[in-house]
Order: structure tokens, then sequence, then C-alpha cells
């Protein structure tokens, strides 16, 4: 049988949170990098796989799927049906869904509009309304996380793998977490996981470039 592909750019968050579920999966997988900088996901044969061209695309076999989060689930049913990362109790999952949905729609998001314009438009501050959303995201992550060790109950999950992707990626930016310590003691049990040194180097690289193009620290 043939390992799984990813298609992987490792300073991405959606892409290094794929990883860091494969890696606690201990899934057999061949990482393919992508520089999107360099426009390497825009070559025909990756269009081919991907017409969306993104980030994280895993292929198992003949079987091709997109989106961290639609992964990071698949994965889970694929392979490890029975794995507390992601609960087949319809409660449990239905919390597990939920902060996953937080993640893409409301801190990721929040995230992304901050370093879009960096990346895109040149731009070389940061509106202080936008760092005012994404405090506001973090006091609700914060909140979750209030009485428990993980983002969704006892047991580490997929949310925690792709939320951790997002929240390193912002400590590396130079965000100040100091007030948030639900967050810090998650953070640093998170930094034990499978593959996290992985997401650290990648988070490392994000962080210095974005840093790089700002007139004065985050």
């Amino acid at each position: 049988m043939a390992p799984l592909v990813l298609y992987h750019f490792p300073v991405s968050p959606p892409s290094r949170s794929t990883l860091l579920v494969i890696r606690s999966l201990e899934l057999d997988v061949e990482v393919k990098i992508l520089n999107l900088l360099a426009g390497e996901h825009m070559q025909e044969d990756f269009l081919k796989i991907n017409p969306q061209h993104t980030v994280p695309t895993i292929v198992d076999d003949d079987y091709v799927l997109w989106e961290s989060k639609a992964i990071a689930t698949y994965l889970v049913e694929q392979y490890k049906p029975d794995s507390a990362l992601y609960p087949t109790d319809p409660k449990e999952r239905g919390i597990v869904n939920q902060r996953l949905y937080f993640d893409s729609t409301v801190l990721f998001a929040r995230t992304f509009a901050i370093v879009a314009p960096i990346m895109r438009q040149g731009a070389t501050t940061i509106p202080q309304e936008k760092k005012d959303a994404l405090k506001e995201a973090l006091g609700t992550l914060n909140g979750y996380l209030e009485g428990q060790e993980w983002v969704a109950g006892v047991n580490c999950t997929v949310a925690d793998l792709c939320l951790v992707a997002t929240v390193s990626t912002l400590d590396k930016l130079g965000v100040d977490l100091t007030e948030f310590a639900n967050i810090i003691d998650w953070y640093e049990r998170c930094k034990a996981l499978p593959g996290y040194d992985e997401n650290e180097e990648g988070a490392n690289a994000f962080g210095g470039f974005i840093k790089s193009k700002l007139e004065e620290p985050y």
C-alpha cells in the first residue's frame, strides 16, 4: 500500500495542523513541500490534483482531499476510528467540531486578516481594530480552556492540533499571550505532542517573515 502523500507548506498553520494529526496517528506519509511564495502550487501537475491549488492537500491512494479540518477528521475516521482524537460520541464530537469551526471562522480568520495584507499588499502596520478582534478571539479560547486541559474536554483532539498551529503562529508573530493563563498552560502541554518540533519550526519561519515586514513589533 502506497504511503499517504501530503502536499505541505511548512509556514502555513492549516498545513502544519494536518502534519500534527498525521504524526499523532503515526501514519506513513510522504511529504511534498510546495513553496506557495514561489508559486509552486500553481504548477500544472498540482492543479490536476487540486484545482483550488491549496495546501494542505492529501492523496490517499486514489482519494484526494483538501481543507485541513476535513483532512484531520477523515484521517482519524479512516485509520483510527476509535481514537480519542475525534471521539465517536455525538455530543463529544459536536464540541470538537465547534472548536474546529471556531478556529476556521474566528481565530485563524482573524489571524489571516492581520497577516494577509502584510504578505500580499505590502502593509507594514497592523490596525488596532484587528488586534482588538484577535484579542477577543483569544479570550474566547481562554474561556474554552477554563477548568480543563484540552479545548474540547479531557482528551487531546484534532481541535487542539488545529488550534495550536494557529496559536503558535501568533506567539512567534509576537502576540502577547501572558494575560491568557489557560492558553499558556495548554500551549505548554501541546509542545509535548508528536511532531510539535516540526510545527515550531514552521511557526518560527512564518513569524520571522511577518515581523521582518513590520515597521514596529506587534
